[in-house]
């Protein structure tokens, strides 16, 4: 209740400053505004009484008018522009008082709990002690006072390897968010309650966040402190954030919780970026749970709601059985290591790294999303940086490595576009055309080939499907998983774009990751050959209805189509191709399975992409 009323305290002089400042703003510009018009009325009546003809005096008239007009105009549009600005400023400075209110009363809250966990921690000691005999786990005791930061000793899949060990405090969170709650203790006595390790505090406060949707809820004019929803007035005036309500819940759990403030590679950023300014500044929250500090980014962990078709109000109760509630667990104590990634703290101990990095270091670090953690993807390469710049022929390549359990599921697609604008074509080409896409191994190895001088962003998505899933041949959404800058400063080589074939991967592999064909006449993406050639292939499964593609630049895929054919036989498959002449080619083989002929509702399936292959046709060969 001391807490409520100092803040009830604080929001009132924000209103009277804000109503001070109202009444400036208006009683400056009442007064140019009457002095500017007088000015014009008094030079007016001057010109008045030196015109006699009647027509001359109407057009001074219609100009005193209109410069009566443009005056307002004026002046409404500088009054704004200054109302917009003190706004600005005022709510900068209201952030800066709330998250000082927050860390004076989040430091005495855990000075109360540390008060009455000694007391609790000495009467149950002397309970022990009159009772001989009963013996009790030794379990470490929370700090009393904040740990300095340090790299974590266990990462986070030593603390949990799967969210779905939060299944049950998870709940508790959703459950919580459909209620109000009139006071921050009565909302954190509900989400912690049931807890039972400071891992599980920690948790339920990121999914009632994260769950609550906080960006999206409408709230009525006037919030009283004391009311549901009250709580989160600082959230609706814009000058509470999500890390500022982060800490001030961890405090009244018990938890330590700081805010950090840094650069971070969020929406708008885009690989090369320098950080110059405070364009991407940004803030998030260290909470010391497992006997170290991990981070905690609320506002990219918070998603949106599946199936709901409207934001709920505040306020109003809706039921959870079709809802599902979408998050981001990547955000919730995630590993230093991959943290740098995103956010580079202004105070280095706050990377929590062992080896600290520069700004400089940060933003040349690939640009990544969390998605790329998720699937557990990796550079193995060193050199890997966001800016990747061309040899002298304009190639330059990204090489990401799979951990084992993801390579038979994950599919890559890429786009290339030019650096400073949306065209993503040279010549009426496709810029997709100038990139080559192999898998070989746990590596996926995207070989761009820049068709000019210039920069281009080059765009790499994925997604984990199953061989039953993508032999549907229902369309799939793909997520960015990282962005490249590719700089070519100086083009000698020529470079053509490669035939026009299905997008996605070159090369065999994704022939026998998803429909168990398995090559066995050619295992790479590209093939020199003379004028003919055969490939061959052995289904591990039932496979039917082949089909094959020939594509050369210039030349109608129709007048292909003769010179390629294919035959089965048992368990091989066998493609013939005669080229009619020399020159590079894209071969796309088609196929479906057998079981997924017919859908559940009797259609027939489309033939699904299968793989291709690139081949340099000539008569040395």
């Amino acid at each position: 209740m001391k807490h409520r009323k100092e803040e009830d305290d604080l929001y009132r002089k924000f209103a009277r400053q804000r109503e001070e400042e109202e009444r400036r703003i208006r009683d400056e510009f009442r007064d140019e505004w009457e002095k500017e018009l007088e000015r014009l009325t008094s030079r007016f009546e001057r010109e008045m009484q030196m015109k006699r003809k009647r027509d001359d005096q109407n057009v001074l008239t219609l100009r005193h008018q209109q410069e009566k007009e443009d005056l307002e105009k004026n002046m409404t549009l500088r009054r704004d522009k200054k109302k917009e600005s003190l706004t600005r400023k005022m709510l900068e400075h209201e952030r800066a008082a709330t998250a000082a209110l927050v860390e004076k009363q989040s430091h005495e809250m855990l000075e109360l709990i540390n008060e009455k966990r000694s007391e609790y921690m000495q009467a149950e000691s002397l309970y022990l002690d009159s009772n001989d005999g009963y013996t009790e786990e030794h379990v470490q005791p929370y700090p009393s006072h904040a740990p300095a930061p340090a790299p974590p000793a266990l990462s986070k899949y030593q603390v949990y390897n799967d969210p779905v060990e939060f299944s049950n405090v998870d709940q508790i969170a959703i459950s919580v968010a459909q209620e109000d709650q009139k006071t921050f203790t009565d909302l954190v006595r509900q989400l912690v309650g049931r807890c039972g390790s400071d891992i599980e505090k920690a948790r339920t406060i990121f999914r009632w966040i994260t769950v609550k949707n906080l960006n999206t809820m409408s709230f009525d004019d006037n919030l009283r402190g004391d009311t549901p929803m009250g709580l989160l007035r600082g959230i609706k005036n814009g000058t509470e954030s999500y890390h500022v309500l982060f800490k001030r819940l961890c405090s009244y759990a018990g938890l330590h919780c700081v805010v950090i403030k840094g650069y971070s590679k969020s929406a708008g950023y885009q690989p090369g970026v320098r950080f110059e300014d405070n364009r991407f500044r940004n803030s998030w929250n260290a909470v010391y749970v497992a006997g170290a500090w991990r981070f905690v980014q609320c506002n990219w962990g918070a998603r949106h709601l599946v199936n709901a078709k409207e934001a709920p109000k505040a306020g109003n109760k809706t039921k959870s059985d079709s809802l599902r509630y979408e998050y981001d667990d990547h955000y919730f104590l995630t590993d230093p290591k991959e943290f740098i990634y995103e956010f580079f703290p202004l105070q280095q101990e706050w990377q929590l790294l062992k080896s600290p990095i520069t700004l400089q270091e940060f933003e040349e670090l690939p640009f990544v999303r969390s998605l790329f953690f998720r699937y557990g993807l990796y550079f193995s390469d060193s050199n890997t940086k966001a800016v990747m710049y061309t040899d002298s022929t304009g190639a330059a390549t990204v090489r990401i490595a799979m951990p084992a359990h993801m390579q038979g599921t994950l599919i890559f697609h890429y786009n290339l576009k030019f650096y400073d604008s949306d065209s993503d074509s040279f010549d009426g080409v496709s810029l997709k055309r100038f990139v080559m896409q192999s898998v070989v191994g746990n590596m996926v190895a995207f070989r761009v080939h820049a068709p000019c001088s210039g920069a281009f962003l080059l765009d790499i998505f994925a997604n984990a499907v199953t061989p039953k899933e993508y032999l549907t041949g229902e369309p799939m959404k793909f997520k960015s998983v990282c962005k490249f800058k590719i700089c070519c400063e100086d083009l000698q080589t020529v470079m053509v774009p490669l035939p026009d074939c299905a997008s996605g991967e070159w090369g065999p592999t994704k022939a026998t990751r998803l429909f168990g064909l398995v090559p066995i006449t050619h295992q790479d993406a590209l093939i020199f050959a003379g004028r003919e050639l055969e490939l061959q292939f052995r289904m591990s499964r039932q496979l039917t209805d082949f089909m094959a593609t020939l594509h050369k630049n210039g030349v109608e895929e129709k007048r292909l189509s003769k010179f390629v054919s294919h035959n089965v036989s048992d368990d091989i498959v066998t493609f013939s191709i005669s080229f009619p002449e020399e020159g590079q080619y894209g071969l796309d083989i088609y196929t479906r399975e057998m079981m997924s002929v017919l859908d559940s509702s009797g259609e027939k399936h489309l033939l699904t992409h299968c793989c291709k292959y690139l081949i340099n046709s000539s008569k040395r060969n």
